[in-house]
């Protein structure tokens, strides 16, 4: 029979395939458009989020399956993977996926009327486009985890780290525990995991207190003076209390999102 450790290892490399073919896709359809005009917007928006969704269907199942394998191997007995709502997974943003998918045409917009250079505003919409598929595979994954987990009466969660996409924050999260309703803090672009912390138990904040203490190691290595306050991380920041310093804020699409506790989004309002 697997290890935990191995099938949580297997589950990763699992769903960071699927993301990587959509997101290589998607770029391949962006970069070879040719013209990006509203029609040109239109079709690649058509042709891009049927591809997106599927993805987020199959990282959906793989979780699904996944956080079922992990409870069989480490109870013995067999759990049955839950069920998978496509609505559900697909719909976590509460905006619609044509809508969601025509923002690099903006970024990209944007950037033209800014100045740039075609090639460059070509590249800022791309690499929006790739972000918005990454999130929302992630947002998927959440999604059903946090389904699945609160199905098998699991109170809290932790992260872990797939060594892909695993910033410090990351890093520094994946030693503490977190309620499975405020699954997953996330920020663009991460890839982390999710494992189960043992049902009716509340082992307290810090899970790991060695392993923080060798990210704080790593920092000192890094930036040549120790801080045990992550101020390095947070931009020198005076206050010493690392718990103080990462929270999750409820980020209008993404939902509970970690964060630096300075760290805001732009809402609708700013927007306007």
């Amino acid at each position: 029979m697997a290890t935990p450790e191995q099938v949580i290892v297997g589950y990763n490399d699992a769903v960071h395939a699927v993301r990587q073919r959509v997101e290589t896709f998607a770029r391949l359809a962006w970069l070879g458009a040719g013209s990006w005009r509203d029609a040109d917007i239109d079709r690649l928006v058509r042709l891009i989020v049927p591809r997106v969704q599927a993805g987020q269907v199959l990282t959906a199942q793989l979780t699904s399956a996944y956080l079922a394998s992990l409870e069989t191997v480490r109870t013995g007995e067999r759990v049955a993977p839950a069920l998978v709502s496509r609505d559900v997974v697909t719909t976590a943003r509460g905006v619609p996926a044509e809508d969601v998918y025509r923002r690099p045409a903006v970024t990209m917009y944007t950037a033209l009327s800014n100045g740039a250079q075609v090639k460059d505003a070509i590249e800022q919409g791309v690499n929006r486009l790739v972000s918005l598929v990454g999130t929302d595979h992630q947002l998927a994954k959440t999604s059903q985890a946090r389904s699945s987990l609160t199905g098998r009466g699991f109170t809290y969660m932790r992260r872990t780290l797939t060594g892909r996409e695993n910033c410090a924050l990351c890093a520094i999260a994946s030693t503490q525990r977190y309620r499975v309703q405020n699954l997953m803090p996330i920020h663009p672009g991460c890839d982390c995991g999710v494992d189960t912390v043992e049902a009716g138990s509340d082992p307290g904040q810090v899970l790991e207190p060695e392993r923080l203490e060798t990210i704080h190691a790593a920092i000192e290595n890094e930036f040549g003076g120790t801080d045990r306050g992550a101020r390095y991380l947070d931009g020198g920041n005076s206050r010493s209390d690392l718990l103080d310093l990462v929270t999750v804020h409820e980020h209008g699409e993404y939902g509970p999102t970690l964060a630096w506790r300075e760290q805001h989004f732009t809402g609708p309002d700013a927007l306007n």
